[in-house]
């Protein structure tokens, strides 16, 4: 593991400089840097907690964790911090009809499907260490991949919907402050928008008398998280495992995308070649977060906009931030003021996070010019959109088989079927490759 070697005269980063992974500022702005971190990663990291029901300080000690097992395993080379995973929402709620867990036995039981997805997880890393990422291009290509993240949030908004209503008038506030400051801001703080928006709607929820702060009162400054173990012995946790199947799929997708991102942002290739340690170490993280009462983990998009604010890529900033979530989960007061968050703020926040979920799936697409005048793309994305917004659901003997499992199995059926179909026949329907580009691309008019 390379040891830091001092970027510059460590307090100032040139024009067009980088402070690379092996680099660092001097410790005072490194530690600043990784406090930014932690602002960035925590909107979201104790959002999913609140909308699952699982401990908030059971998941912050896991992320924190979690990054620093990341950046041992990635050899110091990869930036990264592991925040709780959105994709896990929706098949954990299911177990409750789409919202938090209430028991014990519900999260246990959840918590077994975290398990089998963090080893599946590692496991599909050390294939890719060994052979590379080009067989995960052809599972899933652009439109499959798009409609896999999509999918997953519009799943969600009947969720959204539900605590929406429970306090209308605060979930409205909390999702205009939320579009206000990702328009009004720039740079980091348009970045944390629905952390603001959060802040906002639940500032308001206390003056108004719509909080409650009795167990605030009562909690301890310092204390242990609360920690669960994961149903394996119970037959019917090993039932809803298949719901946590196409979320696999979608930690491919982000784990692929955030290496691939750090390599053109520090202009260095060879950051690619660590795309199967980072796949283990996200596995090995929500398998230990599973084991024991966290959220799944997953790459941060939120602190790859810390990374592209300050030009710093230092793995030092990283440590500090896993350092400091680990220390915030020792106190249990933190906790409880999150716990108090009412239902309308949360109402608000999610009506805006699941439909962004949907957008990174469309983006997906529209970063890759996929050609719907295609059917095979066509189909692929209709059925698996629509199964996944109406909540289809089927039973096979003791297994159930979520929204979310069977739209992911009919967009990767229908396109590579569709495909093999289309090409025998020489029909045209087939996924042609990329729309062409049509005329210049940025420039003057010639």
């Amino acid at each position: 593991m390379p040891i830091w070697s001092l970027h510059g005269n460590g307090r100032t980063v040139a024009r067009g400089a980088v402070v690379k992974p092996g680099e660092r500022l001097a410790w005072p702005g490194t530690i600043a840097i990784g406090a930014q971190h932690v602002v960035a990663m925590f909107g979201a990291t104790f959002l999913v907690p609140i909308l699952t029901g699982f401990p908030v300080s059971t998941t912050l000690l896991f992320s924190g964790v979690g990054t620093l097992l990341f950046l041992l395993i990635t050899r110091n080379r990869l930036p990264s911090y592991l925040g709780s995973s959105f994709a896990f929402i929706a098949p954990i709620t299911a177990l409750n009809g789409g919202n938090a867990l209430e028991t014990p036995e519900q999260i246990a039981q959840a918590l077994l499907g975290l398990v089998v997805a963090g080893v599946l997880l590692a496991a599909v890393g050390f294939v890719v260490q060994a052979v590379g990422t080009g067989w995960i291009e052809k599972l899933m290509p652009p439109v499959v991949a798009g409609a896999i993240v999509a999918l997953i949030g519009f799943n969600l908004a009947p969720a959204a919907w539900n605590n929406f209503q429970v306090q209308p008038e605060i979930a409205t506030i909390t999702l205009c402050a939320v579009i206000l400051f990702s328009v009004l801001f720039r740079g980091f703080l348009g970045r944390i928008s629905i952390f603001l928006g959060v802040i906002v709607g639940y500032v308001v929820a206390a003056v108004t008398g719509q909080v409650d702060f009795a167990a605030v009162g009562a909690a301890d400054w310092v204390g242990l998280p609360q920690f669960h173990l994961v149903a394996i012995a119970d037959a019917a946790a090993w039932s809803i495992v298949p719901m946590f199947l196409p979320v696999v799929l979608v930690l491919i997708a982000e784990n692929v995308g955030h290496v691939r991102g750090v390599a053109t942002m520090t202009e260095d290739p060879t950051i690619n070649r660590h795309t199967g340690r980072a796949l283990i170490a996200d596995g090995v993280a929500t398998t230990l977060a599973g084991g024991f009462g966290g959220s799944g983990t997953t790459t941060y998009g939120e602190n790859i906009g810390v990374m592209a604010a300050t030009r710093v890529y230092s793995t030092a900033a990283y440590w500090v931030a896993g350092i400091v979530a680990i220390l915030l989960a020792f106190s249990p007061k933190i906790g409880a003021v999150f716990n108090t968050i009412p239902a309308g703020v949360l109402g608000g926040v999610t009506t805006a996070l699941y439909g962004l979920i949907g957008v990174i799936g469309i983006k997906i697409w529209v970063d890759n010019r996929v050609d719907f005048s295609r059917p095979v793309n066509q189909y692929t994305v209709a059925v698996s959109f629509v199964i996944a917004i109406a909540g289809f659901a089927m039973d096979f003997g003791s297994l159930q088989f979520g929204a979310i499992v069977l739209g992911t199995v009919a967009a990767l059926v229908i396109y590579h079927a569709g495909n093999a179909i289309a090409r025998l026949r020489k029909t045209g329907a087939d996924d042609g490759g990329p729309i062409p580009a049509v005329g210049q691309l940025g420039g003057d008019p010639q």
